[in-house]
């Protein structure tokens, strides 16, 4: 596999944490999807999980080189964990099809999070 795209992202928590305090309900159905809304809420403070779902989107945002573009929402990429909590990535709608115009196969990721910044490493793999 072939290296076709990296991204990463940080963002400060306490803004998460700002605009869940200000937007609750259409910050969270408009950012993400109810998975990782679910995953999100089996915390007792969601907000540092929330930004690294945040960030996570950000960096697989820059990976794909799109940004905006394409008709590409924030739902069309999703961030899951596996049986052994290892984030992974699922592209749907604008996000997916740029991806295969690209040519993407697989998109690796990496998230890290503390109290006060939460962070996300994407490779975007390709033949």
């Amino acid at each position: 596999m072939n290296f076709l795209g990296i991204g990463t992202d940080i963002i400060e928590c306490e803004r998460i944490r700002r605009i869940l305090a200000k937007h609750p309900e259409h910050f969270v159905s408009h950012v993400f999807t109810e998975e990782e809304i679910r995953y999100c809420a089996g915390f007792r403070d969601p907000t540092e999980r929330f930004a690294g779902r945040w960030a996570a989107k950000e960096a697989v945002f820059k990976a794909l080189g799109t940004g905006w573009i394409g008709g590409i929402t924030w739902q069309d990429v999703e961030t899951l964990n596996d049986v052994s909590g290892k984030p992974r990535v699922r592209l749907s709608g604008g996000a997916r099809k740029v991806a295969e115009a690209c040519d993407i196969r697989e998109i690796q990721i990496s998230i890290s999070h503390c109290k006060s910044h939460a962070i996300a490493f994407v490779v975007a793999l390709g033949p």
